[in-house]
């Protein structure tokens, strides 16, 4: 009877220790993962208003990035990351594409070949790898943070977007929260149209916030897929409201209700000078 009561005390200690341990580690993660998301977000992560099979996704860490990646579109629906102004960066060789083991179908490399599209980054390769260091370069060319681009969007318009950022609206202001990423058609009218296993987005939009605790300021372009190139970018001004709107998200949900329809109902270009890049030819045209 002894030995048997002893026999229990010890392996209640155990699992009492096995408890706090899970407790506690479970606390440091969170802790960690809480740290993290608010290293790469501004006013909460993106999420959506009314949930749904198209809109459910899973937040996936990338150094560098935040990314909101839906396994019934294939691809990602947002991604967040935090730029600064640098000077003389000086970035590794490109590297190479590689697959994303977290995505639940198969997305490979070559996945793109032949379809038209090119593989369109969300976390841009440059400023990632700038501001972050190498291996955030290297997470940028996951497939995960590809979508399908057309050629005259991904390296005209959409890159002369990129480029903006990062020249021109960065060393205005300390830093700057960017979320960009796809707009699909409404329903599932074009569920059909994929690149292997990708839904192909109509448009693509990119929030740029100036976090300034007393006035903050906010950018919002949608771009579609049909474009020349050559347009200027202020053409594709929009609100943050109507990006809402066109995704279903709502991308800075720990904003006041006040802060919230001031910052995300208007469209304003006050501060950034827009105008002195609006026209400028990229570098690949």
């Amino acid at each position: 009877m002894g030995r048997a009561t002893s026999r229990l005390r010890r392996q209640g200690r155990r699992l009492a220790l096995l408890a706090l341990f899970i407790v506690v580690s479970s606390g440091l993660w969170l802790f960690q993962e809480q740290r993290y998301r608010d290293a790469f977000t501004w006013q909460g992560v993106p999420n959506w208003d009314a949930p749904s099979l198209t809109s459910f996704h899973r937040v996936m860490r990338n150094d560098g990035y935040l990314l909101g990646w839906s396994d019934v579109r294939a691809g990602a629906v947002w991604v967040s990351y935090r730029v600064a102004a640098v000077k003389d960066a000086a970035i590794g060789s490109r590297p190479g594409f590689s697959a994303d083991w977290r995505t639940l179908w198969p997305i490979g490399t070559d996945s793109y070949s032949g379809s038209g599209y090119d593989r369109g980054h969300l976390a841009p390769n440059y400023a990632i790898a700038a501001v972050h260091g190498r291996q955030a370069q290297v997470d940028t060319f996951l497939m995960s943070n590809m979508l399908p681009q057309t050629p005259e969007l991904n390296r005209q318009l959409w890159q002369r977007l990129e480029e903006a950022v990062m020249d021109h609206f960065a060393p205005r202001f300390e830093h700057l929260q960017v979320i960009t990423g796809p707009i699909y058609a409404e329903g599932f009218s074009n569920a059909m149209d994929r690149v292997g296993v990708v839904e192909v987005p109509v448009a693509f939009y990119k929030i740029i916030v100036a976090p300034h605790p007393d006035n903050p300021r906010t950018l919002a372009f949608i771009m579609p897929q049909k474009v020349r190139g050559n347009e200027p970018l202020d053409d594709y001004l929009v609100s943050i409201d109507e990006v809402e709107a066109k995704t279903g998200l709502n991308f800075f949900p720990d904003l006041t209700p006040a802060v919230e329809q001031t910052l995300e109902g208007r469209v304003s270009t006050h501060g950034w000078a827009l105008e002195d890049v609006a026209h400028k030819p990229g570098r690949f045209q």
